[in-house]
This record gives C-alpha cells, sequence and structure tokens, in this order.
C-alpha cells in the first residue's frame, strides 16, 4: 500500500495523533461521493467550529483530500458507467480553474474568518429553501441538455468561475453552484447533477491543491499530516458514497443535501460570533444568491428539453 510505505513508520502512530481528522472524513468522504456536497462541506465546518482549526488550513486541507476523495469516486462513476453531463462538466471546469486561482492567491488573505465561515453557510441554505420549494410544487426535470449553445456554454463558465471562487475560499463550492444551475436552471436530474457535480468537484480540487502545494506553497507539514491521516479514509468512503448515490432516487438526494444544510446552518448560528460585519456579509450573500437561485428556478426555457 502506497500509504503505508510513505507513513512507515510512523503510519499508527499519524492516525493516533489525528484521529478527529480520520473520524471526520469518514462521514465527509461518504457525503462527498454521495452528493453535491463535497467532502469539504464536512470537513471545513468541523474543522473550523469543532477543531478550532483556521479557516485556511482547513480550506487547503479540503482540496488536498478531496483531490484524493473525489477522484477514487470519480473512477467509480466512470466503472459503473453511471450518466454524466460531460459537456457541462467541460465547461464548468474551464470556467472553476482561473476561479480558483484568483480566490487562492488574491481574496483568501483579504477576508475575515468568520465572514468565510458564515458566507458559505449563507450560500448553500438559500439553495437549500429553493429547492425545498421545488420538491413542495413539483416539475418536470430533464436528462440531457440538448440546446447547448453560447449562452448555456457562458452561463456553465460564469457559474464556475464563481463557484472555482468558492472553493478556494473554504475548499469546496464549485460542486453545489455548478448543481444549482444544472437542476435550477436547465432542470437536469439531481441523479445525473450529483455525479457530475463529483466530477467536477475533484478536477476543482486537484488544480486547487497544486496551486496550495507548488504556487503559494502553504502545504505545511501540519495540513500534511491531517491530509496523511484522512487518505486511507476516503479512498474507501468517497468510491461507497458514489456507489450508494447511483442507487438512489431523485428524491432521496433533496432530502439528503436539505438535511445537511440543515445541519450546516444551526452548527453555525451556535457556534459563529455574529458580529456586525458577519451578519451584514452573510445577507448579502444569502439574498444575491436566493436571488440568483429564485430566477433560474423561475426561467421555463428548458422545460421542455426532453421532448426536442
Amino acid at each position: 500500500m502506497l500509504w503505508y510505505q510513505y507513513t512507515e513508520p510512523e503510519a499508527f502512530e499519524l492516525l493516533k495523533a489525528n484521529w478527529p481528522v480520520s473520524v471526520t472524513m469518514i462521514f465527509g468522504s461518504f457525503i462527498a461521493g454521495a452528493t453535491s456536497e463535497g467532502g469539504g462541506a464536512v470537513a471545513f465546518p468541523v474543522f473550523t467550529k469543532v477543531l478550532d482549526i483556521s479557516p485556511n488550513t482547513a480550506s487547503i486541507f479540503s482540496l488536498a483530500i478531496q483531490g484524493v476523495g473525489m477522484t477514487m469516486a470519480s473512477l467509480i462513476i466512470f466503472l459503473l458507467r453511471v450518466k454524466v453531463q460531460w459537456k457541462m462538466l467541460l465547461w464548468a471546469s474551464i470556467g472553476g480553474v482561473p476561479g480558483i486561482f484568483l480566490s487562492i492567491s488574491l481574496l483568501s488573505p483579504l477576508i475575515a474568518p468568520e465572514v468565510i465561515k458564515m458566507t458559505f453557510t449563507a450560500m448553500v441554505s438559500s439553495f437549500a429553501v429553493t429547492l425545498t420549494v421545488l420538491r413542495v410544487k413539483g416539475r418536470r426535470y430533464n436528462d440531457d441538455l440538448y440546446n447547448f449553445a453560447g449562452t448555456e456554454k457562458l452561463i456553465l463558465l460564469t457559474a464556475g468561475f464563481v463557484g472555482g471562487v468558492m472553493s478556494g475560499l473554504v475548499g469546496n463550492g464549485i460542486d453545489i453552484i455548478c448543481f444549482s444551475v444544472m437542476v435550477l436552471l436547465f432542470r437536469i436530474k439531481e441523479s445525473v447533477a450529483t455525479p457530475t457535480s463529483v466530477i467536477l468537484m475533484a478536477i476543482n480540487a486537484v488544480v486547487g491543491f497544486a496551486i496550495h502545494a507548488f504556487y503559494s506553497q502553504n502545504f505545511s507539514q501540519a495540513i500534511q499530516n491531517y491530509w496523511l491521516a484522512a487518505v486511507p479514509v476516503v479512498i474507501i468512503g468517497a468510491p461507497l458514497g458514489a456507489f450508494f448515490c447511483s442507487r438512489l432516487n431523485n428524491g432521496a438526494i433533496v432530502i439528503i443535501l436539505i438535511v445537511l444544510i440543515l445541519i450546516e446552518l444551526i452548527s453555525s448560528l451556535w457556534i459563529i460570533p455574529l458580529t456586525e460585519n458577519v451578519v451584514f456579509s452573510s445577507l448579502t450573500v444569502g439574498i444575491l444568491f436566493s436571488g440568483a437561485y429564485y430566477v433560474m428556478a423561475s426561467v421555463n426555457k428548458y422545460n421542455d428539453e426532453e421532448e426536442r
């Protein structure tokens, strides 16, 4: 085993010293493979709110570990021949690369840790509200997007860029943002959008990790120890999550997402000090994303894609 050879003779001491990280990623890796919320959606809040690890460290770790876990989950998706929106994946990935580079190199050092934590919560919470309303109302979904031209490419480039910026700040985000665009605007089924977002996050995580390791050079020894403690967990947990997702229907995926986001919201309100700056920033982000989600959900252009 490559992991054991690399960490030997201190492999088990490494796991013992960093066991909270390993336990966290048991759940995080499974969620990463099974839903559009990457492992960072579990790692980031637990690290920053429970383990008292800085957001910057948590973000770097999230990208590094998802570079392993989400890649393993992607391999399972390939092997199981799960339906994926490859054209959407391509254009969102192209937008995500400059977004995550800009975020890591320029934005991340300028934004306060508490603001980063709460704005991420505001973003995913607004999506959960929209998804809940749509599930109650009910509507048609598509397996594919047949009208894929310049407008659709530009939308995905923009979504990928915004998602890349968010991923650079908190360790994930491009998956949930592009998942939102696929489901709310293009009416793609959750069972198709989820594996697409998993592969998208894998690509973005590898790029982000490479930026941290080789450009910013801030993949510290402490982060490397966290990463090594989590690797043997995620290489099993993420593929299991991907396999589990392939057996779920759209309704079950939505329920899992909403429950996870609800836990994220409650934990944020409980732990993060709600200063004036934090409240203003999170409300602004929440309103902006809620407005964007509402507009996407209201567009009827893609309702009849299956009939084309």
